[in-house]
């Protein structure tokens, strides 16, 4: 089994320092639903492993939350492409739970879920909490330059961590990237 985690907010779709509250606010980056199409075209089982700190801090409901991830996976079935499983962290960061990013606890429970060690698994975000999960884990950091990722590779840089992390544009870059590697040849934007 091939499985890519993938963080959400700032790299499958526009980030806001105002939080992603209802499905009205939730607009896909470009590329991104594409990219998840080739990567699930290509034999990959895409997890998606989320922060979503607006629901401690009471800033939108659970159903909400579901209704964006409804929208989302609506538009990824117009490009060939679906997610396995969404995995989140409701925790306010004051809670100091073990699932926040950049803790390991979500990442472990992807591992327990699907039954594989996530060495070399790789692990695709914008942000340096993204990066540190994956490191811990031993998993595959890749980071993307949309959304929070261009002060989070000057973060990783001025603590001598860039080295661990490949870096990309984009998701599609990202994706691209994983499936040349795979022999994969399928780049074409629709099915």
């Amino acid at each position: 089994m091939r499985l890519v985690i993938l963080d959400r907010d700032g790299t499958i779709n526009e980030d806001s320092d105002d939080f992603i509250k209802g499905p009205e606010e939730w607009h896909p980056l470009p590329g991104s639903l594409e990219a998840i199409g080739r990567l699930n075209r290509g034999g990959w089982r895409v997890v998606v492993a989320t922060n979503q700190s607006g629901l401690g801090r009471e800033l939108f409901t659970p159903s909400e939350l579901f209704g964006i991830h409804e929208k989302m996976n609506r538009l990824l079935q117009t490009h060939g492409g679906h997610v396995d499983a969404i995995f989140f962290c409701p925790h306010h960061p004051d809670d100091d739970c073990e699932c926040r990013k950049p803790r390991a606890g979500m990442l472990k429970e992807i591992s327990q879920r699907f039954h594989t060690s996530l060495s070399g698994v790789p692990v695709i975000g914008d942000s340096r909490r993204d990066m540190d999960a994956a490191i811990r884990v031993n998993a595959r950091p890749m980071l993307v330059l949309t959304g929070r990722g261009n002060s989070a590779r000057t973060e990783l840089e001025g603590d001598g961590l860039l080295d661990q992390v490949e870096v990309f544009d984009d998701l599609a870059s990202a994706a691209n990237a994983l499936l040349s590697e795979y022999g994969e040849t399928d780049t074409a934007l629709e099915p």
